[in-house]
């Protein structure tokens, strides 16, 4: 292992958190309540939408808030369930690989987009209307819940300095 003051290079991602991270609590441990809300709140957020679509929402929210771990997490998933490769190297530059995503796939990566970064400029009416026109009311109400969900996912995930590689739901 080979240490400096900003990297740390190992093999073993669960020693590479220890060494960096002693100090970050463990919010399922902290907080039990509401890490077991949230867990209601992201299987509710689910509920009826194409596993697929899950997963891209999910991708993109990580790509845009950095958060390694849950991208590492939410791959992995969707290689899982059969994902493709391509799909997934275009996730991150979907609105120049459009051909790979349906439009209502579009759509989400789109609401995902503006509502993961909605402090900028909000969400504009024309990404909102254009996933009206592609959901029914009800999957776009579990859209936007999965999208928070995965938001609220990635902002404990980056506190608590998760690292990439050691999914916990695995122990």
């Amino acid at each position: 292992m080979t240490t400096n003051t900003n990297t740390i290079h190992t093999t073993d991602a669960t020693d590479a958190a220890s060494t960096i991270h002693a100090k970050r609590l463990d919010f399922a441990k902290a907080a039990p309540k509401a890490f077991r809300a949230l867990i209601g709140f992201d299987a509710a957020a689910r509920g009826g939408l194409d596993p697929a679509l899950v997963e891209l929402i999910q991708i993109r929210s990580s790509h845009l808030n950095h958060c390694a771990y849950c991208l590492h997490m939410h791959t992995n998933d969707a290689r899982k369930a059969g994902e493709s490769e391509d799909r997934l190297h275009m996730v991150a530059v979907w609105r120049e690989a459009r051909h790979f995503f349906t439009p209502k796939e579009q759509a989400a990566l789109a609401l995902t987009e503006a509502l993961t970064l909605v402090a900028g400029a909000g969400v504009p009416d024309d990404v909102y209307a254009e996933a009206a026109a592609r959901f029914e009311d009800e999957e776009l109400g579990q859209v936007i819940a999965l999208i928070c969900a995965i938001n609220t996912w990635n902002r404990v995930a980056l506190s608590t300095a998760k690292v990439a590689g050691t999914d916990e739901r695995r122990r």
